[in-house]
Order: structure tokens, then sequence, then C-alpha cells
């Protein structure tokens, strides 16, 4: 996601990653609404790279959800998120459960407390921001079991605080999840998370729907030592 100088280099190793027999793809998608963007410039018409030049949102409503997704190998694919982006895939879900139930509330609630991270900010749009580290990691971290700023074993689990976090709300009001899509390394200083765990977010949100009554959803977008956090409301 993004054609800057993230996505560049994302898009320049999953190319030497294949050159070296290290991954297999079938081809890279390259989203930027600037048709004159850092991989158009840089990497140019590769055969295994295209340029799409579209909003994050819509590309996601169109490749998820629209006539496009009928000739996507949807379950084969990964996305490569951002560091920087948007919580595109929370927004995605807002607008499939606005779909799914358009005479009911569907809203973003505050996340009334965090995980107990050492960083937890929130956000104007409500997205709230958590991570292990109150130090700036190095760019492209993998996030080894030897954390490289601490020089010691990584302890933490992103994922497993925010099932604590979800367990914590439950308590207090009926709350769903977590609903979590994981960047994990791959290849080359790459992260990414299936599509399919994607999809199934979207079908865990419509079961916690089902009910007759209010219920939230917490919905994170993570890594071992970072994330994005929203809470979904369905009134």
């Amino acid at each position: 996601m993004g054609g800057g100088c993230y996505g560049s280099f994302y898009a320049g190793q999953l190319l030497r990653a294949a050159a070296r027999g290290k991954a297999r793809f079938r081809r890279i998608l390259v989203v930027d609404r600037n048709p004159e963007c850092q991989v158009a410039r840089e990497i140019g018409a590769d055969t295994a790279v295209s340029l799409v030049v579209q909003e994050w949102g819509q590309f996601f409503d169109d490749y998820l959800d629209g006539p496009e997704a009928e000739d996507a190998d949807l379950p084969g694919d990964a996305i490569v998120p951002s560091p920087l982006m948007p919580h595109l895939m929370y927004e995605w879900l807002v607008r499939q459960a606005r779909r799914r139930w358009p005479g009911r509330l569907v809203e973003t609630t505050a996340v009334p407390s965090g995980p107990g991270t050492p960083y937890d900010v929130s956000a104007p749009d409500g997205t709230r921001y958590v991570s292990y580290a109150d130090w700036i990691c190095p760019t492209h971290c993998i996030e080894p079991a030897i954390c490289p700023v601490i020089r010691a074993p990584r302890t933490w689990e992103m994922g497993d605080a925010l099932q604590a976090l979800t367990h914590k709300l439950a308590r207090l009001h009926p709350t769903a999840g977590p609903v979590l899509f994981v960047c994990e390394h791959r290849v080359y200083g790459v992260g990414m998370f299936d599509v399919t765990a994607v999809l199934a977010g979207n079908v865990a949100v419509a079961a916690a729907g089902a009910g007759q009554g209010p219920v939230d959803v917490l919905v994170g977008t993570i890594s071992s030592c970072h994330g994005a956090v929203n809470l979904l409301h369905l009134g």
C-alpha cells in the first residue's frame, strides 16, 4: 500500500527475493493515487509490478467486494501495509457493516482503555495506536526474538495483549473479537498479512452482530510490537 518510499522499498525487496529464489508470486500491485509516485519512477514497467492509481479505500472496495474481486485470486493474496497508512482494514469493515445493516447504528467508539503498553496514543479519528517500544525502532525492523534496541529477548506479543484487553472490555459491555490482522515478516524485510484474514474478519463482524442487542468488536492491525486498534460499535 503506497508507492512512495515504503512501497518502492517493499516492491524492490520482493523482486530481489524472487530473483534469488526466496519468493514466488504472480504479480505485485502497488496502490497509490499519484501516477508519478516513486514506484512509477524507480521500478517502472517491470512485468511483475503494476501500479494501481486509486485511493486506498476505493481500491479495497473494488478488490475485496466489487466486480474486480471475481477475477482476483484472493485466497492466495497478501497485503503489505505501509507503517504510516490509516487503519484501512478497519475502515473497510465499517463500510461492510453499514452495507450489511443499512438501518443499524454502526460507528467507531473510543477504546476505553489500552493494553498497558508503554506507548498508547489516541488519534482524532478514534484509532488507538499502541506499541511496546518507547524508543525509535530501526527502519524495517522484522521484530526478531532478540530486540535489536534493548539487545534482550522480546518478551511481549501484541496479539496476546489485545486478547486480554477484549476479555477485560467484555466484562463491562458485550465485546467480541479481537479481529486481528497480524503483519508478520515473510521475506527480505517485508511484512504482510493474508487477505483470507481480512475476509475472515468480515465474517467475524457479521457473526458478532447477528444478535438483537448492541455489541462492540475490537479490531486491530498489528505486528508483534505495534498496533492500530479500533472499537466497532454495532447498535
